[in-house]
């Protein structure tokens, strides 16, 4: 009689709990549309023993209050988020804040047109991604993602009409009026998850931050990213993955609060148990053991199967033919506006997918000069145009902000080896000494060869073996700009190197301060002092940037059209972002101000704004005509 009893009110138990857990779920599935329940452990709730009743309860209430899921919430710095509500209004700030913790919902493809047309693009992607789950749509478990919409700004001014897919195909061209030459590619996401919760502590993986952006941006989980992992991992299991954020920390900064190689136990005892949750971002399988995960220096450590957000890979499909870009970036090439047979300069050109960008717009008719002061990024540059086919490019290690030649020596440039580690490697066809093939590191002087000595080939050796070194160079041979005379370009593009708020998905953005904001401002003025110099009377400076930040934005076209009189700003086409931020900025009793645009000028720039329909990273764009330089 007592066993009947236990057990009946032991079903009891379990019953409630379940209707509590429905109505939980109903009412949180506004606040928290991302909550992850396991449906068929449900049934396990009911139980005959009140032991496996209660920790099915335990698991199932954890679950309920959005443990498994994912629902960032972005950390800035105090003074940061107090600036930036003031720009944008708090309300329109949290919407981009929340926005910023998100992929953009499809990949966007620039089409190489001089090796391939859009059609023969999107006939060969549907034939690859042909049997894809990633590419099914909008699938039954996925979250509707109608918020992220209707919370658009209505003032933002950007185009109303979001991004849109023709029919059922997750693959269509671009329907906005001048990107012919662009291709959508549908994903999917948020998507419910259904974990493991069968009452015993799901395996788990922590990643780092940088990791965890790039798997929700398709990527796999490779071991440099991997911070913890449970105990007893073996090659296969299945693992739920979660991402450590950064929390302040007494002495000032912010820190993830362990170190790699922690255990897990899956109990509240674990490092930062609490603040993971809603930091769940898929689970998958894992390649390799625990102590293989820690003791590997690389390879895949997770492959991922069940996502969050499902996004295509496009790593070495179409090589040469296309082009994985951001459309706020496509755009600002196209703003520039080139034509053939004019000389361009790319100032910070690296990866080099606006320069690519600009020599097929001039149908690699030209002179496309394009400069990075890292020797690695002039390789990949010079790599991409390669690929795409094309010979208009020129890459030149040099730094922007002494792009300006200030000698009157007869040469531009001059060819050389990275000055860093002097790594050398021999053009194709030259001949190559049985010394160079052992030390491909080691620099040889060409006209007498010495040989080198046993101190020396180890050294060598110990290069091989611990890598390139410091600045981690290819090695490779680029050609050392000396800098440009004034006046000697047609048309210059300054997309400057910023503090990237625009970015996403972004988890953590805790480090920059108002401070480290105004440096970046500062560093772009001298970029565009720069350009200034190199563009001649009537040509066009195209300025962009990929942050969310008004110092860097408005402020900087403030700054460029009361220094320069001959500047003014020029309408854009295609024009599909919103305008810029009118007015002026007075923050903590004045002891920071900024000043913006007014409102004709702000109708003339381009700002992509991440939480609007478009569904963009953020982006800011600006035109400059230049005039007669002696007024």
């Amino acid at each position: 009689m007592k066993r009947a009893s236990a057990s009946f009110f032991s079903s009891l138990l379990g019953i409630r709990t379940f209707l509590l857990l429905r109505r939980r779920r109903r009412l949180s599935a506004a606040a928290a549309p991302l909550s992850f329940l396991r449906r068929s452990s449900f049934p396990h709730m009911v139980s005959s023993s009140s032991s496996s009743s209660s920790s099915m309860a335990k698991v199932a209430e954890e679950a309920a209050e959005g443990r498994y899921s994912y629902n960032p919430e972005l950390r800035w710095n105090t003074q940061v988020e107090a600036y930036f509500a003031h720009a944008y209004g708090a309300e329109h700030f949290a919407r981009i804040s929340k926005a910023l913790t998100r992929p953009s919902c499809y990949s966007c493809i620039r089409v190489n047109t001089l090796k391939s047309s859009v059609d023969a693009v999107v006939e060969k992607l549907k034939n690859i991604l042909d049997g894809n789950d990633m590419c099914n749509g909008i699938e039954a478990n996925q979250v509707n993602n109608q918020e992220r919409v209707s919370n658009c700004n209505s003032t933002s001014g950007e185009a109303e009409t979001p991004i849109q897919f023709l029919g059922s195909s997750p693959i269509s061209k671009c329907q906005y009026p001048g990107l012919d030459n662009v291709v959508l590619v549908r994903g999917s996401g948020p998507h419910i998850l259904c974990y493991d919760l069968t009452g015993e502590p799901m395996k788990e993986v922590i990643v780092s931050r940088k990791c965890a952006e790039a798997v929700l941006r398709g990527a796999q989980v490779y071991v440099p990213g991997v911070l913890a992992c449970s105990s007893h991992v073996e090659k296969g299991d299945k693992v739920a993955v979660s991402v450590a954020i950064e929390q302040p920390v007494e002495y000032g900064g912010w820190s993830v609060g362990f170190t790699r190689g922690t255990v897990l136990q899956g109990l509240q005892s674990d490092p930062l148990y609490r603040e993971r949750s809603g930091l769940y971002i898929g689970q998958g399988v894992t390649s390799m053991s625990r102590a293989g995960i820690f003791r590997a220096s690389e390879g895949v450590g997770v492959e991922m199967e069940d996502r969050v957000y499902k996004l295509p890979s496009f790593n070495d499909v179409l090589e040469g033919e296309i082009f994985l870009q951001n459309l706020p970036s496509i755009i600002t090439a196209r703003v520039l506006d080139p034509q053939q047979g004019e000389r361009i300069l790319d100032m910070c050109a690296a990866p080099g997918g606006k320069t690519t960008a600009i020599a097929i717009l001039m149908r690699d008719k030209g002179e496309v000069v394009a400069i990075d002061r890292s020797h690695n990024k002039v390789m990949e540059i010079l790599k991409l145009a390669a690929e795409m086919d094309l010979h208009c490019i020129k890459a030149y290690k040099l730094d922007a902000l002494k792009s300006v030649r200030r000698t009157n020596e007869e040469t531009d440039v001059e060819a050389t080896v990275t000055e860093d580690d002097k790594s050398y490697k021999p053009a194709v066809g030259d001949q190559v000494s049985n010394t160079e093939k052992c030390c491909p590191n080691s620099k040889i002087e060409q006209n007498d060869r010495k040989l080198l000595s046993k101190a020396d080939l180890m050294k060598n050796a110990r290069k091989m073996k611990n890598g390139p070194g410091r600045n981690n160079s290819m090695g490779g041979r680029v050609e050392k700009s000396k800098g440009f005379m004034p006046n000697s370009f047609d048309r210059v593009l300054l997309d400057a190197p910023c503090s990237a708020l625009g970015l996403r998905p972004r988890l953590f953005a805790g480090e920059e301060t108002l401070e480290s904001l105004r440096n970046h401002a500062k560093y772009q003025r001298r970029m565009f002092d720069q350009a200034i110099q190199l563009v001649r009377a009537g040509g066009v400076i195209v300025y962009s940037t990929c942050t969310i930040n008004p110092g860097e934005n408005e402020a900087l076209v403030r700054y460029a059209l009361d220094t320069y009189k001959f500047l003014s700003l020029a309408s854009q086409q295609p024009k599909i972002g919103g305008p810029g931020i009118v007015g002026h900025c007075e923050l903590f009793k004045e002891t920071y101000v900024e000043g913006w645009l007014t409102k004709s000028e702000a109708e003339l720039v381009q700002r992509f704004d991440p939480s609007s329909s478009i569904d963009t990273i953020g982006f800011f764009i600006a035109k400059f005509d230049v005039g007669p330089k002696d007024t």
